[in-house]
């Protein structure tokens, strides 16, 4: 009955959106944490290039989108116009030149008077910018919560608002994929899935992995009455937001942590690959924020890792909740480390599909962490009642199969061949949702043991890192042989 129910939510939500879009969260790449409002035609084509040269868009991120500062306002009809100087051919010629590499183009603008940096906000004008932005070809809107007019404060006030640009965007008849950025503000993890596809749970993430920072105000323990969601919120501060409202995303509606920074300088590898990992596990859209043209080795093996693309875009649209936290004595200076399991089912073979394992280690210290199945499948049955328990596991590390630089480097310099087991091509293949029961690598990672029944997982985790694994029920997919 409960699987009944979820797919009857599921389906009244995206029908009430009317357009079909993000069924698994949204990938792409937006340009406001590289370049601010410094954008341009140029930037912007030849990030797209790269995206499709790289592989990117066979892996899934497939919107390329322009942020703040691209208007130069409304001319005499009230229509929007594009700064003539950043893009002198018109929005619509970029979203043609994109639309020709096989992707999608992107816009920004704001429910309100102004936008964030300024400039001509929608409030008021929602129609005829939606229409505007059909007739250049847009696919995605990235709708911000400046300026607002004071039309906030209360659910009803907030929803009604943003509501608006819903109906508007749907009249138009093109399919615009509608990503809410209000921050978390006035509880819209409760309504959200009635009015976008996406929206921001929380303040802006910043480059930075646990560093407090005033202009955050909100903690995970004031969340979900806080008023004032700030930036220069750092990836742990969302972390641990997000895990307080796992179940208000699904399939059509998400919760949106924010851009990836992976690539952006301010965390160390390790630090990023929590990022990546639990922005998967949290079904948050994947959307770059690196500058594309000073890719490195390390930052594409993390974007490119398919076995952890495969969990974000799942066809289960289930996230992983976070199953328990506890604090370590080991910090750094901004304060004390933790560590967290997750857990999630994902789809697959077998009567109980696969299942998602992921600790998180933000402590300075290595650490032997563990979860038995009775933790993992506590939500099927407590107390050590669930059936999983009594079966087999095959285990796989989604991050031991990991791109090597050496191969890293050669997509990056265009002069080497990709292993086929490097990463899964989701065009060639129809996305991600037929994970096949003959285990390839780019999907599944590295086959590292197998839990018996009534076991116990065990990862060694180091500092400042992440463990996340796939399990398999053992003879999933399989054909039994015929009883005699």
């Amino acid at each position: 009955m409960r699987t009944l129910l979820i797919a009857a939510s599921i389906l009244t939500t995206v029908l009430a959106l009317r357009n079909g879009l993000a069924i698994t969260p949204q990938m792409g790449w937006n340009t406001w944490n590289s370049f601010g409002c410094a954008i341009s035609e140029d930037i912007v084509l030849s990030s797209a290039e790269l995206i499709v040269k790289w592989g990117f868009k066979d892996l899934g991120y497939e919107y390329v989108i322009i942020d703040d500062c691209w208007s130069a306002g409304r001319n005499s009809t009230g229509h929007l116009q594009a700064n003539s100087t950043k893009f002198p051919n018109g929005i619509a010629d970029v979203a043609s030149k994109v639309h020709a590499m096989g992707l999608k183009l992107g816009i920004y603008s704001d429910a309100g008077n102004f936008t964030c940096g300024g400039y001509e906000g929608s409030l008021g004008h929602e129609e005829i910018d939606a229409q505007t932005w059909a007739s250049w070809g847009v696919d995605y809107l990235k709708y911000d919560n400046c300026n607002n007019d004071g039309q906030m404060g209360t659910a009803q006030a907030t929803a009604s608002r943003y509501k608006v640009m819903q109906r508007a965007l749907n009249a138009t008849g093109r399919p615009i994929l509608y990503s809410m950025c209000n921050w978390g503000d006035d509880a819209v993890w409760v309504w959200g899935s009635t009015v976008a596809n996406s929206w921001r749970m929380a303040g802006d993430v910043f480059d930075m992995f646990d560093r407090p920072d005033p202009r955050c105000p909100c903690d995970e323990y004031t969340y979900l009455t806080c008023t004032e969601s700030g930036f220069y919120c750092s990836v742990m501060n969302v972390v641990n937001k997000v895990a307080q409202i796992i179940s208000k995303g699904g399939p059509g509606n998400w919760n949106d942590m924010d851009m990836l920074q992976i690539g952006n300088g301010g965390m160390q590898d390790s630090e990023y690959k929590i990022q990546m990992s639990v922005w998967a596990a949290a079904k948050s859209p994947m959307i770059m924020g690196n500058d594309l043209r000073k890719m490195d080795a390390n930052t594409l093996s993390i974007l490119q890792n398919t076995a952890v693309l495969s969990v974000s875009q799942d066809v289960k649209g289930s996230g992983a909740e976070r199953s328990w936290r506890y604090f370590v004595p080991d910090q750094d200076k901004y304060g004390q480390g933790e560590i967290a399991l997750w857990v999630g089912g994902l789809n697959g073979p077998g009567q109980y599909g696969d299942q998602l394992v992921l600790f998180t280690n933000t402590g300075t210290q290595d650490r032997r962490m563990n979860a038995s199945l009775a933790t993992i499948f506590f939500d099927s049955g407590p107390e050590g009642s669930a059936p999983q328990i009594k079966e087999s596991w095959e285990v796989y590390d989604l991050w031991a199969n990991r791109m090597d630089n050496a191969t890293a480097n050669a997509i990056i310099n265009g002069n080497g061949t990709v292993p086929s087991d490097a990463r899964w091509n989701a065009t060639a293949n129809g996305g991600y949702a037929g994970l096949p029961s003959s285990t390839e690598k780019a999907l599944m990672g590295t086959k590292v043991g197998t839990i018996q029944p009534g076991g116990t997982l065990w990862a060694d985790v180091k500092g400042r890192d992440v463990g996340m694994f796939r399990l398999r029920q053992v003879g999933a997919g399989k054909k039994k042989r015929d009883e005699l």
